[in-house]
């Protein structure tokens, strides 16, 4: 039976779960808590309280290893503790979901896979360290680079509805994008087709403004667009003002041409029209 361990199985392994679950596979997926232990055995998924439980055991049924946990200044933390136990496993693939803010600022131009690492924010100097830790391993590593996520749940309507929603602009401003369901039919694609060693940007073909998005969803919604702020000006915390200190546009041509992946929503319109259909 192909089982797959989930570290830190979360938002984005959860809609991959949803996937390969009715293939038959089996599906070990780490979280933090018992109640959120409780919601993934209802789904399906057997559940390990990670940190708090040893890893070896399961790292010994998987023939597949994801890791979704973010890094912090203290490096990866499920290497600190498992790296030699990991090293040792035998996996037939291995996914880290890593971040585009690897690449840093480029002013709203193009960046790829071969784009050197410049990351100007300690998240992303956090996610380059990380990365070259996993590629130490030796694993049948393949590395996935997610743009901005956005899904049922976490769209941007519920703010438009209740007048929270802000539209900041700050000239020549550009994020890329993805939708939960094409992280995980990319990640399908892979596991399916594996290449050791690889990195796909995972992003949508249409990287744009901000304050787009937002304008869209209020349009879709039938409501006032909210009204425009300046960056320079508008009031927002430390962790939201350093979303806007990179501008660029990420390039996804490897996942189509080496994966075969046909996005599901191509663009952020199509996305929120199907998320709105779903009352998201």
């Amino acid at each position: 039976m192909k089982t797959l361990l989930s570290l830190g199985h979360g938002y984005s392994a959860q809609a991959l779960g949803k996937l390969l679950g009715p293939q038959g596979w089996h599906i070990i997926g780490t979280t933090r808590d018992a109640a959120s232990a409780k919601a993934l055995q209802d789904s399906g998924v057997e559940p390990l309280i990670w940190p708090g439980t040893p890893l070896a055991p399961a790292l010994a049924r998987a023939t597949h290893l994801l890791c979704s946990i973010a890094p912090d200044a203290s490096g990866d933390p499920v290497l600190a503790q498992h790296s030699d136990e990991i090293a040792a496993a035998s996996f037939e693939w291995v996914g880290y979901l890593s971040t585009t803010g690897v690449y840093g600022d480029h002013n709203g131009e193009w960046v790829d896979e071969n784009t050197p690492l410049t990351p100007g924010t300690k998240r992303g100097q956090h996610r380059v360290l990380a990365e070259q830790a996993w590629q130490a391993l030796g694993l049948p590593l393949h590395i996935f680079r997610l743009a901005g996520i956005y899904g049922p749940g976490r769209g941007p309507f519920a703010k438009v509805r209740d007048g929270t929603a802000r539209r900041i602009l700050k000239p020549n401003q550009v994020f890329s994008r993805i939708h939960v369901d094409d992280i995980a039919q990319t990640l399908a694609a892979s596991i399916a087709r594996p290449d050791a060693g690889q990195i796909y940007n995972v992003c949508d073909d249409d990287p744009a403004p901000p304050e787009d998005v937002i304008a869209y969803a209020a349009e879709l919604l039938g409501l006032p667009i909210p009204p425009a702020e300046n960056w320079d000006s508008a009031d927002m915390t430390p962790m939201a003002r350093s979303f806007y200190a990179e501008s660029k546009r990420v390039r996804n041509d490897r996942i189509k041409s080496e994966l075969g992946v046909q996005l599901i929503h191509p663009d952020y319109r199509a996305g929120l029209e199907a998320l709105l259909a779903q009352d998201q």
